[in-house]
Parts: structure tokens; sequence; C-alpha cells
């Protein structure tokens, strides 16, 4: 360890972030690789080791010959002083080794929040922040994640982005970087190459045209880069590499247990949720699998906690099956086994039954709408009485803790739908008094909600965020209207939500706009103490650009979006048929019922591929 890192680590919060050593860390000779990955999670080290995609990507290029991938996280605002103060690089966490130095330096971001803490992580190696000013193959500056479905605000900042599951991908292009290092390519001629790996999106090789109103005339690719570029996608989850053997964090961090991701991609097709289509089609992970890895994982890791993970887990085919599977260990080992937000259309007894043998934490439903014409219009397929019965379920069964998500803003909602949010509420507390098996200790009941932010690859992207006037408004209408002393009312900060809805469908002139906020002071922006809008709106209003034109505007059906060189294989014509839909609250079966032809049937290893 540096001496100089020695001397600050006392001064700083949780020295534990920054000293690595854990568990499971992977150590390597310097001598012995030939490629050396900086994998960059511009987060806190609590938020970063709670991804299981972060230690997905970890473990396989670890496993690779040759490479040796170290992990870096944002530094708190503490630690930051400290370094720049005594003039000591951001350094990876496993060897030490100033960030800068390394050959490829990748992100993972999953949400747009997360840019300037891109960039300040860039400035604390000491590396310009844009691309063009980064002249040398190394270091290259990749990015990948959800967010990157749109990398149009930072396309200036990095040299490529990755495009869907980063498994199969990820370690090829690493072989094409090994090859280039070896034969002494430059960095124009790498990327031309990389840009024909699938899924490799290159910004510098498409040049982006402007019509005078500010929205895009065209997008033209360079050099040979493809027109479109479509989404990786692992095909076989059987196959796909599950971290049983993991790093141990020798500090607490936000999910601090083994998580099982039982299978990718989601069934139901809510119109807002991103995740839900670009993660398309449905893959599962089969049962036996799952529960070696679960008691792998828990064996090595001494963890006391499993959580079934993916985006709506009560869907897993086999999911009491799979329960019956892990409990008689569970319960062996001391281990609680628990769920995520499940759907209240199939919260059922046996289910119950199963997550009884384990302490009874809060469980979590997201109606996300008050009212069931909203609910049809997102196409949420869950109706009060099914609500009402899992809640009926949860109380007899001894639960007194239930938290409930619903969203503000939604496209058609209306102030009936937002008082229906404070009924819910009022009727699960009766629910409660009705059948309740344990009421002496009392009723929480927790209710949430986040601002609706338009997402690219949604039935709603072409949809405007309401302003922040009446999101707030809306606010006090619900909480005014909610009065039962059981329920407490959270909702989100209203200021981060709309730059998240500004930088979610923004264009590369953006660009400039994140560079003038970080010069002012932005950084770790998902974090409300580091966050202020107001550098944010002093930028736009330097670089001549309006914030409400990216988050209040609603686009046309034929408009060019910024991201319309990539492709999640969800196609536009059934965003727009689903977006259609929504306006005559009219719902879409899930895809186990019907297929709806959204264009994912086309992927090999999805419940719905066609061969």
């Amino acid at each position: 360890m540096d001496k100089r890192l020695e001397r600050i680590l006392p001064r700083i919060q949780k020295p534990a972030r920054y000293v690595g050593g854990e568990y499971n860390a992977v150590m390597k000779d310097k001598g012995s690789v030939d490629v050396r990955f900086a994998f960059c999670f511009p987060d806190t080290y609590e938020i970063g080791m709670s991804n299981l995609g972060f230690r997905i990507l970890y473990g396989i290029m670890n496993n690779m010959p040759g490479v040796w991938c170290e992990r870096v996280f944002a530094p708190w605002t503490d630690m930051e002083e400290e370094l720049r103060k005594n003039h000591i690089p951001l350094f990876a966490l496993e060897s030490g080794d100033p960030v800068g130095q390394f050959d490829i330096i990748g992100f993972s971001v999953g949400y747009e929040m997360a840019y300037t803490a891109m960039l300040n992580m860039l400035d604390l190696s000491g590396l310009p922040l844009r691309s063009e000013d980064r002249s040398g193959l190394t270091p290259l500056v990749v990015a990948g994640g959800t967010a990157m479905y749109n990398a149009e605000p930072v396309a200036g900042f990095i040299d490529l982005a990755l495009i869907g599951e980063g498994e199969d991908q990820l370690p090829e292009l690493i072989e094409l970087y090994r090859k280039a290092k070896k034969e002494g390519w430059d960095k124009a001629r790498f990327l031309r190459e990389a840009a024909h790996i699938g899924g490799v999106y290159v910004p510098s090789l498409y040049e982006v045209t402007y019509h005078d109103d500010g929205t895009v005339r065209a997008i033209t690719p360079l050099d040979g880069a493809p027109e479109k570029v479509y989404k990786r996608v692992v095909h076989d989850m059987d196959k796909s590499y599950y971290p049983a053997k993991t790093i141990v964090p020798s500090t607490e961090i936000v999910h601090d247990r083994v998580t099982l991701e039982v299978f990718r991609g989601c069934i139901r097709g809510c119109r807002f949720c991103q995740a839900g289509y670009v993660y398309r089609p449905v893959r599962n992970r089969s049962k036996d699998l799952l529960i070696t890895y679960g008691q792998e994982a828990i064996r090595d890791s001494g963890y006391q906690e499993m959580t079934l993970s993916s985006l709506s887990t009560s869907d897993y085919p086999d999911l009491v099956g799979l329960c019956d599977g892990l409990s008689q260990f569970c319960e062996d080992h001391h281990v609680n086994l628990s769920l995520p937000s499940l759907r209240a259309d199939n919260f059922s007894m046996d289910l119950m039954r199963r997550l009884q043998k384990g302490r009874k934490a809060g469980l979590t439903f997201a109606p996300e709408a008050g009212t069931q014409r909203l609910r049809d219009a997102i196409n949420k397929n869950v109706t009060e009485d099914e609500l009402t019965e899992s809640l009926k379920t949860a109380f007899s069964g001894g639960w007194n803790s239930v938290k409930l998500y619903f969203m503000l803003g939604l496209p058609t909602e209306t102030d009936e739908d937002v008082l229906g949010i404070a009924e819910i509420a009022k009727h699960a507390v009766h629910t409660w008094r009705e059948y309740a098996s344990n009421k002496n200790r009392g009723l929480r009941i927790t209710v949430s909600t986040s601002w609706f932010v338009p997402k690219p690859f949604t039935a709603f992207q072409w949809e405007p965020q309401i302003s922040r006037a009446e999101y707030e408004r809306r606010v006090k209408l619900l909480r005014e209207a909610i009065t039962a002393k059981a329920v407490t009312y959270n909702w989100h900060d209203g200021d981060t939500s709309f730059l998240e809805a500004i930088l979610a469908r923004g264009d590369r002139r953006l660009g400039k706009v994140l560079e003038k906020a970080y010069r002012k002071g932005a950084k770790l922006d998902a974090w409300s103490d580091c966050f202020d809008l107001n550098r944010w709106l002093e930028a736009f209003d330097e670089c001549g650009l309006d914030p409400a034109f990216y988050a209040n505007r609603e686009r046309k059906k034929e408009e060019i979006m910024p991201w319309s060189m990539i492709s999640c294989y969800v196609s536009d014509q059934y965003l727009w048929r689903q977006r259609e839909l929504a306006y005559q609250s009219v719902t879409t079966p899930d895809c186990r019922t019907r297929c709806g032809g959204c264009g994912a049937s086309c992927v090999e290893g999805g419940e719905c591929f066609r061969g």
C-alpha cells in the first residue's frame, strides 16, 4: 500500500472501502498478464459490490489467461479531497496501481445519474475527459450497462459502448485489444475493427446532424460501421457464468447476501419499464443448477441471507420447487431465504409457507398505479382484488410490514388516479384489521412514489415528463389524502428525476453540458447530499440548451431518436402500438399467454425463440 494512503485513511469515513484484500479477491502476478482491465463502478464501494453483474464480469475476465481485472469504485467526497490534496491518483483495489496505467478502463453504468462520477474518476486518474484527447490505444475507455442503450450524452468521453449482456462480448473485445496491442495498431484502426464485434457501438464512427428545431436529422455510419448495433444476448443461462465463489466484502454493503439470478428478461411488458424490454426474451436458469449454485455460494461466503433475483421472480416457472430445494439447506445453515418485489397476482399460500421458514422481513408489492384504468394503461395486469388477496395471505400468515410502490406522472394519469393510491393504502389497513393473525406487533405500511421518467426502448419513450411544479402538486395531493397512522408516505426527490429524464433521452450535444456541470462541482449525483440541480441549470444556460426540450417535450412518431442506431430487437412499431393501447387502457397478455410480436422471438435461447 502507498505510504501516502496509509497516512490519509485514518482521516476518512469507512476506510475499508479503499484497502482491498477481501476474501476471494483475485490477485495475479503482473508479469504473467498482458491485458490489465480496470473495472470501474461509478458509485461507492457499497453500491458497486452489491451489483451482481459487476461480480459476474469480474469473474469472467479473471478466468481469462493473461488478463487481470481489478476493481475501482468512486471515492466518497472526503476520500477524493485527500487524494487530490496529496496528489494520489485513483487506484485499483487489488494492486493499488493507478488507473491510468491500465490497458482498458471499463465503466459499468446502470443509471444516468452516474455520468459525472465517470468523469470524476477519469479526472482523478489523470486522464483527459474526452476521447479525442486520448490519442493512444492505451488506455482504452469503454462503458456498458443499461444506461448505454442511449450512450449519446457520454459519446464524447468514451471510446466505445458495449450494448447488451457482456459475458461473451467483453472477452471478444479483450482478445481484439490483445491482438491490436501486439501488432501495434493505432486507436483508429482498433475502433474500426471493434465496431464489427456484435453489440459494440463506437460513437466516433457515427455522424449526427440536426434540424433547425433541435431534433435529429440523420445518423450516418462512417468507415464501414454498421447502420444498426444489435445488443448481445446470453442464449443459454445454464452455460452462463455464475460467481458462486465471489468476493466477500470486509465492510457492510447494501445487499450483503448471496444473490441467485433465476432468469433474465420479463414476460410482463409493463409499458414504462426499460429493463423489461431491453432484457427480452426470457431465459430461465434450471432449478437444479440454481440449488447447486446457492449452496456453493453460501458455503464459500458464510452469508446468512440468500435472495432470488430477477425482474419478476415470482414468474419463475418452478419457484415453489426451487424454494423447496433450498429451504432445508437454508434451515440447516441458519440462512434466511428471501424474495425481492413480488407480483400481487401470484403471491400464493404455498409460497408464503416457504418464506415463513425464515425471519419475516417486510413484503414488497408494486401496484405502480392507483386505479385499474391506469394500471391497464401501463399494462401492469394486476387488479385490486388480486392485491387484496395477496395482502390477506400475507397478514393471515403473520406479516405486519408491507411496502407498496407507485409512480406519479404516468401518461394519462389524473387526480383520481393519484387519490386511488391513498384508497389502496386505506384498504390495506382495513384488510390487516380483518385478517391479521398477529395484531400484537402492530401494522406498518409504507407507500413510496417515484416520478415517472420516460426511457428509451419503452412504449413511453415518446412521452413528456410532467413539469416539476405539477409533480410537486400531485405529491401534495397524495400526502394530504393519506391519513391512516399506520401508513408512512415517502416520495422521490423531484430534482434528480428531472435530470434523469433529460439524460435518459438526451443526444450527444449534452456532452458539453455534462462537462460544464462537472467543472462546476457535479459528481456523485445519485446521492442527495452531493446533488445540486442549480449547477446543471446553469450549465444548460451557458451551453445554450433547454432542459425542457429533453424532459418535457412529446416526441413525434416519425422523429429520429438519438439512440436509433441501437437495437434491442424490440421493434419501434411494436412499442408505438403499445403506446396507442395505453391511451385506450387496453392490456396485452404476458408473453407466456400469447406472443405479442415484439421482435425478440428471433433471439435464440428465449422462451419465444422460433428457429
